[in-house]
């Protein structure tokens, strides 16, 4: 049930968002459970003028290698596992693709079940 919308820097390496999101649906496999298959992910590159960031907030020194991560969920998971989701991701970016903490970017967005057509013009999580 998520929907990834994830937004970089135009990268050299054409794979890049790619192997992000591969990262980021592996996270949320492991830290929240969500089931085989349930991969949808809208995977966007701009150019320097179209990606726009506070290189300070909140006192994290932001790079233009930022990565912006909104991903769309049911509600209904506890603080901790979206917490550990949070720091599965960061880790798995900086350790397997050298991607700073710092410039890891994530914003969670919980929908009611109702609110999702997956195709066909159903809610197929209405019962």
């Amino acid at each position: 049930m998520p929907l990834v919308r994830l937004d970089i820097r135009r990268n050299p390496d054409p794979t890049f968002a790619r192997r992000i999101g591969e990262l980021i649906y592996a996270a949320l496999r492991s830290a929240i459970d969500v089931p085989e298959h349930d991969n949808f992910q809208i995977l966007t590159e701009h150019d320097a003028q179209h990606l726009i960031y506070d290189p300070q907030y909140l006192g994290i020194q932001r790079s233009d290698g930022v990565v912006f991560i909104q991903i769309t969920i049911s509600e209904g998971r506890t603080v901790e596992k979206k917490q550990l989701l949070f720091k599965t991701i960061a880790e798995s970016l900086n350790t397997q693709l050298a991607v700073r903490l710092e410039d890891v970017f994530i914003n969670l967005v919980e929908v009611k079940k109702e609110n999702w057509s997956f195709g066909n013009g159903t809610a197929q999580y209405v019962t």
